[in-house]
């Protein structure tokens, strides 16, 4: 498939800009999502939770079709065992998050201040709230990045991984962005916090999404021999976010059904621009 309009312009810039502009479409759909405060003071908790299950949906189907398959035909293609680039990635990818879990101060939406996760602190709910989202958009910033380094690389001699690929993964989060902007503004004001300083917290966890997918580009860029792992590092990273907390934080207020749904149907569409745009 011909790569479209807005892929040929990306593929005029340089891909530590690629990556950098790409993560800050992540950043920008955050602040949208974190913006809903403005237009609503409540919370419609049915909502966020299928919006949550939505941005878990297109995280686990942008980890197979976006971050391990073209690992694993990397692998191949390189002579290496098929499947070990992208098992050794998934499961560093995994442990480093749950790492950092264990040690980052955060708090799940939904719970109390005193169910912090990590080490003791006395940061505010709205802080711990605002780590939370930003521990989930480290990961993708960096698949996003990833992916537009292994394209310029000139390393993929399977061709799975191009600009066009990569805008799509970029566009997918960006668009599961939105929820976990909301995730951290709506309640914020239900709790009786301003309308500014709520939407401010939302919009604050997004914007690790530019610098983390620039680390990606630069990582795959300069050490390319990474690059199959490094896709499986990222896959890791992301699931690990998605079965943690982004699954149990959609289902927690009894919206089950709901939740699964939306999951579903952010699994669909995101394998749906992978395969049709990618």
């Amino acid at each position: 498939m011909e790569e479209w309009a807005i892929a040929t312009w990306f593929s005029n810039q340089h891909p530590v800009m690629q990556a950098f502009l790409a993560g800050t479409l992540g950043w920008v759909t955050t602040a949208i999502g974190a913006a809903a405060v403005f237009l609503n003071k409540g919370v419609n908790r049915k909502f966020l939770d299928a919006s949550l299950g939505f941005a878990a949906g297109v995280m686990i189907a942008a980890t197979i079709w976006s971050l391990l398959e073209p690992s694993m035909q990397m692998a191949e293609s390189l002579g290496l065992i098929i499947w070990m680039p992208a098992t050794v990635g998934f499961l560093a990818g995994a442990f480093t998050i749950r790492i950092a879990d264990a040690y980052v101060p955060h708090l799940h939406l939904g719970l109390p201040r005193d169910a912090a996760e990590g080490v003791k602190t006395k940061w505010r709910r709205a802080t711990l709230l605002v780590m939370a989202i930003t521990l989930h958009n480290i990961p993708e910033g960096l698949a996003v990045g990833v992916l537009f380094g292994a394209a310029a690389s000139g390393i993929d001699p399977t061709g799975t991984a191009t600009v066009a690929a990569a805008i799509v993964l970029a566009i997918g989060i960006s668009i599961q962005n939105l929820p976990e902007g909301m995730a951290v503004s709506l309640p914020l004001r239900g709790e009786g916090v301003s309308k500014g300083l709520s939407f401010n917290y939302g919009q604050l966890s997004g914007l690790v999404n530019p610098p983390s997918a620039v680390i990606g580009a630069l990582a795959v860029i300069f050490i390319q021999p990474l690059l199959p792992y490094a896709l499986g590092f990222a896959a890791g990273a992301m699931i690990f976010v998605v079965v943690e907390e982004l699954i149990p934080t959609s289902q927690r207020a009894g919206n089950t059904d709901i939740a699964t749904m939306g999951t579903i149907i952010g699994f669909c569409v995101m394998m749906v621009l992978d395969v049709t745009l990618g």
